[in-house]
């Protein structure tokens, strides 16, 4: 039976992802599909909720997707992207000159989903007298436009959505409480990325092959040094940021394979160390915060070990060119005297792995003016590592 259940799953998830880009075999990912297709074919209101950026739209498609309504309207309403002011006109529609400017009568957004379905994006952004009538609408399907006397009634379906905390929002007075339970009879909660790392190999290949594509941009793909990056980084901007940075990478770096400093360099300069500079997280268990601090010194460790691999197997297997000086590494002696004297090594002479190690170090601190918070990060090293390292092989710059 279990397996059978898996089997369910699986295809569900690959259903899922092909007809509406939802992407992902993590178990919270698996929860949300779960849930939009048991509530799809009703007419139930639905509260989606999730940080900006996880993909709150994408799933009220593929909840308008896998319905009844699907050859209906479907209209997409972001109500932070509308003033206050004439937000309830959009919504509602207004009658001649019911204002001015209101030269003729206009339907609004409700009229225009007749018998479809309206997602009101950012729902907790609308003011407490436009959240009234959007009740009246919810429990009777009538509504007037502004400025108008004729009752009218609409055939809807609404699904909300709000990176906002409504609970709190209820008890500071700032969204009606009537509203919230009206709306808050399903709620799907989508995961930020970081809670659904497993997805992240799955939306980066989606997201450059589509780009690729639709720009005529060869692609030659990622090293597993730049995913392991991708997978580590936390993604405050969530599913958007990571689409953003794949764009952006593929372009500046065209006609490469995307390697870990490339990736790097596209990276918003975010301190990776910031979930260890607390001993105690205030959310999280002793236990909790013990593991992840853990987890993340190891993956420093891994960072460090796999670019070393890279530079190694580049070393090796260096790709055809023509002799040229600046393909040397170069560094200064830790014997000079005066600080000065460059080294350029044999190129018949193997490098050692501290050898290796203490060049990427000193370019890593050249490129960057000798700042060590800047060099670390883009070594995808601690500062307390290059600190050490630093001393260890006398790096003097």
């Amino acid at each position: 039976m279990k397996n059978n259940n898996q089997t369910f799953v699986s295809k569900l998830m690959r259903e899922y992802a092909e007809q509406f880009g939802l992407i992902g075999s993590s178990p919270a990912m698996e929860r949300v599909v779960e849930v939009i297709d048991q509530v799809a074919p009703s007419t139930i209101s639905v509260m989606i909720v999730g940080e900006s950026g996880t993909g709150k739209e994408v799933v009220a498609k593929a909840i308008q997707g896998k319905s009844n309504r699907v050859k209906q309207p479907f209209v997409v309403v972001n109500c932070a992207a509308i003033p206050e002011g004439i937000l309830e006109s959009e919504l509602f529609g207004h009658e001649k000159g019911a204002f001015t400017g209101a030269v003729g009568a206009r339907k609004g957004y409700f009229e225009m989903a007749h018998t479809g379905t309206i997602f009101l994006d950012e729902i907790g952004e609308m003011s407490i007298a436009t959240q009234a009538k959007l009740l009246r609408v919810l429990e009777g399907g009538e509504f007037m436009r502004v400025g108008g006397s004729e009752t009218r009634t609409v055939d809807v379906r609404v699904i909300a959505a709000t990176n906002r905390n409504l609970e709190e929002a209820v008890q500071r007075e700032e969204f009606r409480q009537d509203l919230y339970y009206r709306l808050n009879t399903v709620k799907i909660k989508v995961p930020p990325l970081r809670e659904r790392r497993s997805d992240i190999r799955a939306l980066t290949l989606k997201f450059a092959n589509v780009f690729c594509a639709k720009n005529k941009i060869e692609f030659h793909g990622f090293t597993e040094g730049a995913l392991e990056v991708l997978e580590s980084y936390p993604w405050p901007g969530n599913v958007r940021e990571l689409r953003n940075v794949i764009e952006s990478v593929i372009i500046m770096e065209q006609g490469e394979q995307i390697n870990q400093v490339m990736l790097t360099r596209n990276l918003p300069a975010i301190d990776m160390d910031f979930s260890r500079s607390v001993p105690v997280p205030l959310s999280k268990s002793s236990d909790q915060a013990e593991r992840e601090m853990i987890y993340a010194a190891l993956l420093d460790l891994k960072h460090e070990m796999t670019q070393l691999k890279e530079i190694l197997m580049q070393r090796l297997f260096p790709p055809p060119q023509l002799p040229s000086a600046d393909r040397y590494p170069i560094y200064v002696s830790p014997s000079s005297v005066n600080g000065d004297e460059i080294i350029v090594p044999d190129d018949n002479k193997p490098e050692t792995m501290q050898e290796m190690e203490r060049n990427l170090i000193y370019e890593a601190l050249k490129r960057n003016g000798g700042n060590k918070r800047k060099a670390a990060r883009q070594l995808q090293i601690s500062e307390r590592t290059l600190y050490r390292k630093i001393k260890e092989y006398d790096i003097r710059f």
